[in-house]
Protein backbone atom coordinates (compact mmCIF):
# COMPACT_ATOMS: atom_id res chain seq x y z
CA UNK A 1 0.00 0.00 0.00
CA UNK A 2 2.96 2.10 0.64
CA UNK A 3 6.81 2.16 0.87
CA UNK A 4 8.32 5.32 2.08
CA UNK A 5 9.46 7.00 5.15
CA UNK A 6 7.38 9.24 7.31
CA UNK A 7 7.29 12.41 5.23
CA UNK A 8 6.81 10.18 1.49
CA UNK A 9 8.15 10.58 -1.60
CA UNK A 10 8.29 13.14 -3.18
CA UNK A 11 9.38 14.62 -0.02
CA UNK A 12 7.45 18.50 -0.26
CA UNK A 13 9.99 21.42 -1.50
CA UNK A 14 12.61 18.53 -3.03
CA UNK A 15 13.63 18.74 -6.14
CA UNK A 16 15.78 15.89 -6.19
CA UNK A 17 16.67 13.43 -8.44
CA UNK A 18 13.98 10.68 -7.18
CA UNK A 19 11.27 13.43 -6.04
CA UNK A 20 11.49 14.62 -9.62
CA UNK A 21 10.75 11.35 -10.85
CA UNK A 22 8.19 10.47 -13.60
CA UNK A 23 8.91 6.90 -13.08
CA UNK A 24 5.74 5.98 -10.61
CA UNK A 25 8.14 3.26 -8.96
CA UNK A 26 9.55 6.54 -7.17
CA UNK A 27 6.58 7.73 -5.68
CA UNK A 28 5.72 6.18 -2.34
CA UNK A 29 3.05 6.88 -0.21
CA UNK A 30 3.96 6.18 3.99
CA UNK A 31 4.64 2.71 4.96
CA UNK A 32 1.80 0.02 4.63
CA UNK A 33 0.67 -3.46 3.55
CA UNK A 34 -2.78 -5.18 2.75
CA UNK A 35 -3.16 -8.97 3.44
CA UNK A 36 -6.14 -10.59 1.86
CA UNK A 37 -7.16 -13.97 1.66
CA UNK A 38 -10.56 -15.50 0.21
CA UNK A 39 -12.35 -14.56 3.47
CA UNK A 40 -10.34 -11.98 5.28
CA UNK A 41 -8.52 -8.48 4.39
CA UNK A 42 -6.35 -6.85 7.04
CA UNK A 43 -3.91 -4.20 7.14
CA UNK A 44 -0.96 -3.43 8.62
CA UNK A 45 -0.48 0.49 10.25
CA UNK A 46 -3.13 3.45 9.03
CA UNK A 47 -0.26 5.99 7.99
CA UNK A 48 -1.66 9.36 6.87
CA UNK A 49 -2.35 8.02 3.48
CA UNK A 50 -4.48 5.24 4.40
CA UNK A 51 -7.54 6.72 2.50
CA UNK A 52 -5.50 7.59 -0.25
CA UNK A 53 -4.32 4.04 -0.80
CA UNK A 54 -7.79 2.01 0.14
CA UNK A 55 -9.60 4.22 -2.60
CA UNK A 56 -6.38 3.57 -5.22
CA UNK A 57 -6.53 -0.07 -4.63
CA UNK A 58 -10.29 -0.46 -4.40
CA UNK A 59 -10.56 -2.39 -0.80
CA UNK A 60 -14.32 -2.78 -0.25
CA UNK A 61 -13.84 -4.76 3.18
CA UNK A 62 -11.62 -4.57 6.15
CA UNK A 63 -11.85 -7.00 9.03
CA UNK A 64 -8.99 -5.47 11.46
CA UNK A 65 -5.96 -3.34 11.58
CA UNK A 66 -2.48 -4.34 13.10
CA UNK A 67 -0.67 -1.96 14.44
CA UNK A 68 3.04 -2.02 14.26
CA UNK A 69 3.67 1.32 16.85
CA UNK A 70 2.51 4.58 17.46
CA UNK A 71 4.23 6.88 15.20
CA UNK A 72 1.88 8.92 13.23
CA UNK A 73 2.71 7.49 10.04
CA UNK A 74 1.67 4.47 10.91
CA UNK A 75 -1.35 5.25 13.19
CA UNK A 76 -2.73 8.72 12.21
CA UNK A 77 -5.43 7.39 9.76
CA UNK A 78 -7.29 5.58 11.83
CA UNK A 79 -9.93 8.25 11.79
CA UNK A 80 -10.54 7.38 7.84
CA UNK A 81 -11.54 3.81 9.58
CA UNK A 82 -15.55 5.47 9.24
CA UNK A 83 -16.25 4.06 6.21
CA UNK A 84 -15.61 0.49 6.89
CA UNK A 85 -17.74 1.02 10.64
CA UNK A 86 -20.40 2.32 8.45
CA UNK A 87 -20.40 -0.07 5.97
CA UNK A 88 -20.36 -3.10 8.29
CA UNK A 89 -21.88 -1.81 10.68
CA UNK A 90 -19.75 -2.91 13.55
CA UNK A 91 -16.44 -1.32 15.35
CA UNK A 92 -12.79 -1.77 14.05
CA UNK A 93 -10.67 -4.38 15.32
CA UNK A 94 -7.24 -3.02 15.99
CA UNK A 95 -4.57 -4.92 17.93
CA UNK A 96 -0.94 -3.55 18.84
CA UNK A 97 0.80 -3.01 22.02
CA UNK A 98 -0.23 -2.19 25.35
CA UNK A 99 1.56 0.65 25.12
CA UNK A 100 0.77 1.57 21.66
CA UNK A 101 -3.03 1.39 22.59
CA UNK A 102 -2.47 3.62 24.77
CA UNK A 103 -0.71 6.55 22.82
CA UNK A 104 -3.94 5.76 20.45
CA UNK A 105 -6.39 6.65 23.70
CA UNK A 106 -4.21 9.55 23.94
CA UNK A 107 -4.01 11.26 20.42
CA UNK A 108 -7.42 10.04 19.37
CA UNK A 109 -9.28 11.24 22.63
CA UNK A 110 -12.35 12.12 20.92
CA UNK A 111 -13.10 8.68 19.73
CA UNK A 112 -13.25 7.71 23.47
CA UNK A 113 -15.18 9.93 25.13
CA UNK A 114 -17.99 9.11 27.04
CA UNK A 115 -20.14 10.71 24.87
CA UNK A 116 -18.47 10.68 21.43
CA UNK A 117 -19.94 12.94 18.36
CA UNK A 118 -22.30 11.16 15.90
CA UNK A 119 -19.64 9.41 13.37
CA UNK A 120 -16.85 9.20 15.28
CA UNK A 121 -14.90 6.39 14.45
CA UNK A 122 -15.64 3.29 16.15
CA UNK A 123 -12.68 0.97 17.35
CA UNK A 124 -12.31 -2.19 19.16
CA UNK A 125 -8.81 -2.32 20.88
CA UNK A 126 -7.24 -5.58 21.47
CA UNK A 127 -3.53 -5.84 23.48
CA UNK A 128 -0.80 -8.19 21.33
CA UNK A 129 2.48 -8.93 22.50
CA UNK A 130 5.68 -10.38 22.02
CA UNK A 131 5.18 -14.41 20.47
CA UNK A 132 1.44 -14.20 20.54
CA UNK A 133 -0.10 -16.26 17.83
CA UNK A 134 -3.32 -14.14 16.45
CA UNK A 135 -6.17 -15.69 14.19
CA UNK A 136 -8.32 -13.32 12.22
CA UNK A 137 -10.77 -14.91 10.18
CA UNK A 138 -9.32 -17.77 8.46
CA UNK A 139 -5.51 -15.97 8.57
CA UNK A 140 -2.70 -16.68 11.41
CA UNK A 141 -0.05 -14.37 12.41
CA UNK A 142 2.74 -14.81 14.86
CA UNK A 143 3.58 -11.39 16.32
CA UNK A 144 7.28 -10.74 16.74
CA UNK A 145 9.35 -8.22 18.58
CA UNK A 146 11.78 -5.82 16.55
CA UNK A 147 13.83 -2.76 18.36
CA UNK A 148 13.20 0.70 16.60
CA UNK A 149 16.53 2.61 17.65
CA UNK A 150 15.86 1.31 21.40
CA UNK A 151 11.83 1.23 21.01
CA UNK A 152 10.22 -2.13 20.93
CA UNK A 153 7.77 -2.79 18.16
CA UNK A 154 6.14 -5.83 16.69
CA UNK A 155 6.36 -7.26 12.65
CA UNK A 156 4.07 -10.02 11.93
CA UNK A 157 4.50 -13.52 10.41
CA UNK A 158 1.91 -15.12 8.26
CA UNK A 159 2.62 -18.26 6.67
CA UNK A 160 6.00 -18.24 5.60
CA UNK A 161 5.94 -14.42 4.87
CA UNK A 162 6.81 -11.82 6.96
CA UNK A 163 6.79 -8.08 7.42
CA UNK A 164 9.77 -6.12 9.04
CA UNK A 165 9.51 -2.31 9.11
CA UNK A 166 11.09 0.64 10.96
CA UNK A 167 13.53 -1.91 12.31
CA UNK A 168 16.89 -1.54 13.85
CA UNK A 169 17.88 -4.92 15.53
CA UNK A 170 15.95 -8.16 15.26
CA UNK A 171 16.61 -9.71 18.41
CA UNK A 172 17.38 -13.25 18.16
CA UNK A 173 14.40 -14.78 19.63
CA UNK A 174 12.72 -13.22 16.57
CA UNK A 175 15.32 -14.68 14.26
CA UNK A 176 14.19 -17.93 15.13
CA UNK A 177 11.08 -17.34 13.94
CA UNK A 178 12.13 -15.95 10.39
CA UNK A 179 13.55 -18.94 9.17
CA UNK A 180 12.18 -21.02 6.24
CA UNK A 181 10.19 -17.68 4.38
CA UNK A 182 9.38 -17.20 1.07
CA UNK A 183 8.96 -13.59 1.32
CA UNK A 184 10.32 -11.13 3.55
CA UNK A 185 9.12 -7.36 3.57
CA UNK A 186 12.16 -5.65 5.36
CA UNK A 187 12.95 -1.67 5.78
CA UNK A 188 16.26 -0.64 4.28
CA UNK A 189 15.72 3.29 4.59
CA UNK A 190 18.92 4.78 2.22
CA UNK A 191 22.94 4.55 2.51
CA UNK A 192 24.65 5.86 5.17
CA UNK A 193 24.00 5.09 8.96
CA UNK A 194 20.68 5.62 10.74
CA UNK A 195 20.10 5.11 14.65
CA UNK A 196 16.83 3.88 14.40
CA UNK A 197 16.48 2.52 11.01
CA UNK A 198 18.27 -0.22 9.13
CA UNK A 199 20.35 1.50 6.05
CA UNK A 200 20.85 -0.72 2.54
CA UNK A 201 23.97 -2.01 3.86
CA UNK A 202 22.78 -3.63 7.03
CA UNK A 203 19.24 -4.25 5.26
CA UNK A 204 21.20 -6.83 3.01
CA UNK A 205 23.04 -8.12 5.69
CA UNK A 206 20.67 -8.85 7.92
CA UNK A 207 18.34 -10.53 4.22
CA UNK A 208 21.90 -12.73 4.13
CA UNK A 209 21.49 -13.82 7.40
CA UNK A 210 17.59 -15.11 7.66
CA UNK A 211 17.88 -15.81 3.57
CA UNK A 212 14.29 -15.78 2.65
CA UNK A 213 13.28 -17.32 -1.38
CA UNK A 214 12.69 -13.17 -2.11
CA UNK A 215 13.40 -9.84 -0.33
CA UNK A 216 11.75 -6.74 -0.51
CA UNK A 217 13.01 -3.38 0.92
CA UNK A 218 10.33 -1.13 1.79
CA UNK A 219 10.62 2.18 4.29
CA UNK A 220 12.80 3.86 2.04
CA UNK A 221 13.68 7.37 1.38
CA UNK A 222 14.79 9.64 -1.59
CA UNK A 223 18.23 9.26 0.08
CA UNK A 224 18.18 6.04 -1.56
CA UNK A 225 18.15 7.04 -5.48
CA UNK A 226 16.10 6.23 -7.65
CA UNK A 227 14.51 2.16 -8.62
CA UNK A 228 15.84 2.29 -11.98
CA UNK A 229 19.27 2.87 -10.57
CA UNK A 230 19.57 0.98 -7.36
CA UNK A 231 17.52 -2.10 -8.20
CA UNK A 232 19.59 -3.14 -10.89
CA UNK A 233 22.88 -3.24 -7.92
CA UNK A 234 20.39 -5.64 -5.14
CA UNK A 235 21.94 -8.96 -5.48
CA UNK A 236 18.63 -11.39 -7.72
CA UNK A 237 16.10 -12.37 -4.58
CA UNK A 238 16.47 -8.36 -3.57
CA UNK A 239 14.00 -5.60 -4.78
CA UNK A 240 13.07 -2.59 -4.02
CA UNK A 241 9.25 -2.66 -2.87
CA UNK A 242 7.03 -0.16 -4.92
CA UNK A 243 3.76 1.10 -4.19
CA UNK A 244 0.90 -1.02 -5.73
CA UNK A 245 3.22 -4.41 -5.60
CA UNK A 246 1.07 -7.19 -5.05
CA UNK A 247 2.70 -10.66 -3.93
CA UNK A 248 0.39 -14.13 -4.38
CA UNK A 249 1.34 -16.12 -0.84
Amino acid sequence: MGTGTSQGVPVIGCDCEVCTSADLRDHRLRVSILIESPETTVVIDTGPDFRQQMLREGVKKLDAVLITHEHNDHIIGLDDVRPFNFKQKRPMPVYAMSRVLGEIQQRFKYIFDKNPYPGAPQLVLTEIENQQELVIGDIHFKCLQLLHGNLPILGFKTGQFAYLTDVKTVPEESKSGLTGLKHLVINALHHKPHKTHLNLEEALELIQELHPEQAYLTHISHHMGTFEKINPTLPPHVTLAYDGLSISL
